[in-house]
C-alpha cells in the first residue's frame, strides 16, 4: 500500500503523463507545435528602405535613408555601415541627396515617403557639409513627409524639395519648394490647395 504522503506524487505523475500524451498527440497532428515562437520579419517598422544615394566615385560607397531608421552609409559595398544621422530629431527618411558638385554636402528629407497607415512622420530637411558628421534643420519643419530632393549640378544653392505634407490633416508645409540660397529661405513653387501634397516632378536635364 501506499503511503499517504506518496500520494501528491502520484497526481502530480498523472498530470504529467496525460500532458506528455496530450503533447505527443498534438506533435504528431501539427509538426509545429513544437517549435518556440519566433520573429521571422518582414515587419519591422524600420525595415523599409526609402532612398539610396551613391557617390560618384564608385558603387562601393553609399548611403541609405531608412523609413523608420535613420541614415546610414557604407564604403564597401554594405559590409558594414557607419551612422550618420542618430543624433538627430527625426528618425522617419523620405530621401537622401548627395550634392552633385560637393560629395561633403548631403541633403536628407524627412519623413516617410510612402503614404500608408503604418507611417512615421519628419520635420523637415536637413543639410550637413561635413560628410554627415554634423546636421542642421533647413526649415519646412511642417512638412511631414519629404519624397523627392533635386540640386541643381549647376548651382548648389539651388535646390528643389517636394512636400506632401502631413498625412491625416490639412495643412503644413505641402507642395514644391525652392531655395536658390542653399536653404536659408525657401519659395513655394507650386501650392495646389491645403489637402494636396507634391510626390515626385522632373527637371530637364537639357535645361534646369
Amino acid at each position: 500500500m501506499f503511503s499517504s504522503r506518496a500520494l501528491p506524487w502520484l497526481a502530480i505523475s498523472a498530470i504529467f503523463a496525460v500532458t506528455s500524451v496530450a503533447a505527443a498527440k498534438e506533435s504528431a497532428e501539427n509538426p509545429l507545435a513544437d517549435l518556440p515562437m519566433r520573429h521571422i520579419g518582414s515587419a519591422l517598422m524600420s525595415g523599409r528602405i526609402s532612398d539610396f544615394a551613391f557617390y560618384p566615385d564608385g558603387n562601393q560607397a553609399f548611403i541609405t535613408g531608412v523609413s523608420s531608421g535613420g541614415v546610414f552609409r557604407t564604403t564597401n559595398g554594405g559590409t558594414t555601415w557607419e551612422p550618420l544621422f542618430d543624433g538627430e530629431s527625426s528618425y522617419a527618411i523620405g530621401v537622401v541627396e548627395i550634392d552633385p558638385n560637393d560629395s561633403d554636402t548631403l541633403w536628407v528629407g524627412t519623413g516617410e515617403n510612402n503614404a500608408q497607415r503604418s507611417v512615421a512622420a519628419g520635420d523637415g530637411v536637413y543639410k550637413s557639409v561635413d560628410g554627415g558628421k554634423s546636421w542642421t534643420n533647413m526649415g519646412l519643419e511642417a512638412s511631414g513627409h519629404i519624397s523627392q530632393i533635386w540640386i541643381n549640378p549647376e548651382d548648389s544653392d539651388e535646390v528643389l524639395v517636394a512636400a506632401q505634407g502631413p498625412l491625416w490633416s490639412d495643412g503644413g508645409d505641402r507642395g514644391l519648394y525652392r531655395t536658390t540660397d542653399g536653404g536659408a529661405t525657401w519659395e513655394s513653387v507650386l501650392t495646389i490647395d491645403e489637402h494636396t501634397g507634391i510626390n515626385e516632378f522632373v527637371v530637364d536635364p537639357r535645361n534646369p
